[in-house]
């Protein structure tokens, strides 16, 4: 890959309809940038396509045998494939098995470590990118390498469900180490908020607090003895590190991609006779039914990216954008939940749906300790009056936690 043209756009699928769209712009100095309509945008509207500056396979959910694409994230198991392994049913047969998009025959593998690309262009992506310093050849299983001891220590620390990973961090080195302009790269990387508190509302980041202080230390010996560069010297110092952390943690965006979801949504737009629609339709709910039972609801190759033009999202609690991933790639569609006027802010929520239904309360708890700021979105000024009181559903599993004991306590256990 290039190295990055010097404006918001160099990331976006389109960029001349994007900048003819949106616009970015700073709010104040807490917080921060925002991104706004230039155009009237209709519900349903793709406002814009973006590709990361650079993204990663949670390390739990490769060891679980969600087998991506090492660059795009794209999920390599066929559909029939995915619904077995899901389901535990190794000789279940998928309906209109060519509805699957998988390319198996396109698949390559990096021929000194082994690790699976969706397609030579992939493979050739990464390695121009960064994969050159992180290909670990024939050691890829020797857990004394630097890099797998780095991986080990992480995934002692960070239990699922992951919303971050060292391996995010190990590519942002990486991609400069490898870079022939190593400073326009670190350039881009200083455009996403690193802040590891808000002074201003005496908030830190619940992981880089004293409580986590011995980890994170340990963290960071991990990640130098692994990918130390001179050029790079600040993201190697404690408080460079910590606030390399909080990048990764605040600015990642999660990404999910899937074969069999991918093939269900096919099947939704098959024209069937009404019988035959409603056979598969049983067929795929029985199928979820089985999921569910065997795997639960962890059914989908995951992991983040860092988007520069999402990043300029803010929060509302009742937003008018939503993030997918509809290519089963690592691109972003970011589309319109509401008519969108010109000069309006476009908002996502860093929340999911279970979260926003929550108490005002929960929900500030939430973003104080993850994003670092106090919520004044609509929804949050309209229930300012209400009691300050914590939602049945998180005190139930605040519950459940303590009764699994003191022990895990003090682990890293969500960013």
């Amino acid at each position: 890959m290039a190295a990055p043209r010097d404006d918001m756009f160099s990331h976006c699928v389109d960029p001349g309809e994007v900048s003819r769209r949106v616009q970015v712009r700073v709010i104040d100095q807490i917080k921060g940038k925002g991104l706004f309509a230039r155009t009237s945008i209709q519900k349903g509207d793709t406002i814009f396509v973006e590709r990361p500056v650079v993204s990663s396979q949670f390390l739990w959910n490769a060891l679980y045998k969600y087998e991506a694409c090492e660059y795009c994230l794209r999920a390599l198991e066929s559909a029939e494939e995915n619904a077995r392994r899901l389901s535990g049913k190794p000789g279940l047969s998928l309906p209109y098995p060519e509805l699957c998009r998988v390319q198996a025959d396109r698949h390559q593998a990096c021929p000194q470590c082994q690790v699976m690309y969706c397609s030579s262009e992939c493979r050739q992506a990464a390695a121009d990118q960064y994969h050159r310093v992180l290909c670990l050849g024939p050691s890829h299983e020797d857990p004394d390498h630097p890099i797998n001891k780095l991986k080990d220590a992480w995934r002692s620390m960070h239990y699922p469900p992951e919303t971050s990973s060292i391996t995010l961090m190990a590519r942002m080195v990486a991609v400069v180490k490898q870079a022939k302009d190593k400073g326009q790269w670190q350039k881009l990387f200083s455009q996403f908020c690193s802040r590891t508190a808000n002074e201003e509302e005496e908030i830190a980041h619940k992981l880089l607090g004293e409580k986590f202080r011995g980890q994170l230390s340990l963290l960071q010996g991990f990640f130098t003895a692994a990918l130390h560069d001179d050029h790079l010297n600040r993201w190697f110092t404690p408080e460079g590190f910590r606030s390399l952390f909080s990048l990764v943690g605040t600015n990642g965006q999660g990404i999910g991609t899937s074969s069999l979801s991918q093939w269900v949504h096919a099947c939704d737009a098959l024209q069937l006779p009404v019988q035959q629609r409603e056979q598969l339709d049983s067929f795929i709910d029985q199928l979820y039914k089985d999921i569910e039972k065997e795997t639960g609801d962890f059914l989908n190759c995951e992991g983040s990216g860092l988007f520069l033009l999402q990043s300029s999202c803010n929060h509302s609690c009742m937003p008018n954008a939503e993030a997918a991933f509809p290519d089963n790639n690592f691109l972003l569609h970011l589309s319109a939940l509401s008519d969108v006027q010109p000069g309006e802010e476009i908002c996502i929520s860093y929340l999911d749906c279970c979260q926003r239904d929550r108490s005002r309360h929960s929900r500030h708890k939430s973003l104080r300790e993850n994003y670092l700021f106090v919520c004044s979105c609509p929804k949050c000024t309209s229930q300012a009056d209400e009691a300050d009181v914590t939602s049945d559903e998180e005190e139930e599993g605040e519950a459940e936690g303590e009764t699994e004991g003191d022990e895990m306590e003090d682990e890293m256990t969500d960013v």
